[in-house]
């Protein structure tokens, strides 16, 4: 069977954890963040994990990571 190929962005965003969860990153962190507060901004920070219904697509994206 052919290699399959990494979805580019797929591999930027996504980490494979140990167990098999799928460990990603918050969104509205990017720009325009002097009107969000530290508290928000300390929240957005922090590691969350793929949803469930998720997984199995972001999976197929990174088949090698």
């Amino acid at each position: 069977m052919p290699k399959l190929k990494t979805h580019s962005g797929a591999k930027k965003r996504f980490k494979i954890t140990g167990s098999g969860k799928v460990k990603r990153a918050h969104a509205y962190k990017s720009h325009i963040l002097t009107k969000k507060d530290t508290k928000r901004c300390r929240r957005l920070r922090s590691e969350a994990y793929a949803d469930v219904t998720n997984v199995a697509t972001i999976k197929k994206m990174i088949p090698y990571k």
